[in-house]
């Protein structure tokens, strides 16, 4: 029996597992959005004032964050929109954290946008094998941070080489439609990485951990994906609920003022099927592709005569695909799918292979 315990706080999400019967040690984790002082305003009135104007307020903040951090002593601690541009501050987390025995590595987005990641594990339970950085390159300038650990006594007594994949990330947030897909396209990225670092270095299989601010809620496509790929939700698991719960809890407000739950500590067991990674990617997009169909009011007959687009027969031609992308706004702009990323998509929808997808195909792919 698995006992699992798991505290939410003000921007925050720690969990924690432990072996009741036998009394294994505790391993903890905490994902932590800590509010770069570059992006938290001080003034509704006057927007441009921000705290990191005012170094007593962001230090004071930070020190409190660090208390917080400190008291909790979490095996893992992953933190997004850490101020990386400000050298203070970056000393100041350094400094701390080490003086409490962890070893902290730290990753600033592209294009010198000020904020990042700190991902932080205690040598108490962990010795650091590798670790990696992503960079996404895309329009929101995202990256990801890959840290490949093993555990050390007496937290390895059940397994002297037990090793751990844990991610820090946090995805862009979604200003409009068009920015959807490339959230999906990011988690792609990770787990094609960690699919990859895996074959590299010739891993077993082993227990994965990602952490992080992934601003979608349990309703989004994002959320649906990775359950596809297996994982789970440490938050949902502490607290038995169900894919459906999404109004059941809230980790922040967000700068809109609102209330939301996008803050995830994912697990992954390692001896649980998986489907194929571009399998479950072709099927998010696709989930995708179906929700927009639907918030049309389309029905099915009508759907398919609409990826039909001008085409006499009773088929969809690879160009008649293309064009309903890009009517749904999945393409056409720089934020949208690949070619690459079509004509994979296009392989998995065309059963036959023939080049044609007839009405059986079509509500094979978009309709289930």
């Amino acid at each position: 029996m698995k006992g699992r315990i798991s505290k939410i706080g003000s921007y925050a999400i720690s969990s924690s597992i432990r072996d009741q019967h036998q009394q294994q040690p505790c391993i903890s984790c905490t994902t932590f959005n800590i509010l770069a002082p570059i992006y938290k305003r001080l003034s509704h009135k006057d927007q441009s004032l921000r705290e990191s104007d005012n170094r007593a307020y962001w230090l004071g903040r930070n020190h409190r964050i660090l208390d917080w951090l400190l008291y909790e002593r979490s095996s893992i601690i992953c933190l997004q929109e850490f101020w990386v541009g400000n050298e203070e501050l970056v000393n100041l987390y350094e400094k701390r954290l080490g003086d409490a025995g962890y070893l902290s590595y730290k990753l600033g987005r592209t294009n010198n946008r000020g904020d990042g990641l700190l991902t932080a594990v205690h040598k108490d339970y962990f010795r650091v094998v590798n670790s990696r950085d992503l960079l996404f390159n895309d329009c929101g300038d995202r990256v990801a941070q890959l840290l490949h650990v093993e555990l050390v006594p007496p937290y390895s007594q059940f397994d002297a080489h037990q090793e751990v994949l844990i991610v820090n990330t946090h995805l862009l947030f979604p200003h409009d439609s068009t920015l959807s897909i490339v959230r999906l396209q990011q988690v792609y990225k990770i787990l094609q990485y960690v699919e990859s670092y895996q074959k590299e270095v010739n891993l077993s299989p082993m227990p994965i951990i990602l952490c992080g601010d992934w601003n979608g809620s349990k309703r989004g496509h994002v959320y649906k994906f990775l359950r596809s790929q297996g994982f789970v939700s440490s938050y949902d698991t502490a607290h038995r609920y169900t894919d459906s719960d999404a109004h059941k809890w809230v980790s922040h407000r967000n700068h809109r003022g609102n209330i939301c739950a996008v803050d995830f500590i994912w697990l992954l067991n390692p001896n649980r099927y998986r489907k194929l990674l571009k399998t479950s990617w072709s099927e998010a997009v696709f989930g995708m592709f179906r929700y927009l169909l639907r918030r049309a009011s389309l029905t099915a007959e009508e759907a398919f005569a609409f990826l039909k687009t001008d085409n006499d027969g009773d088929h969809i031609t690879f160009m008649g695909f293309c064009e309903t992308l890009r009517q749904l706004n999945l393409t056409g702009h720089c934020n949208g799918l690949t070619t690459k990323e079509i004509k994979d998509l296009w392989t998995q929808a065309d059963i036959d292979g023939n080049g044609l997808l007839d009405y059986k195909e079509f509500q094979v792919m978009f309709l289930h």
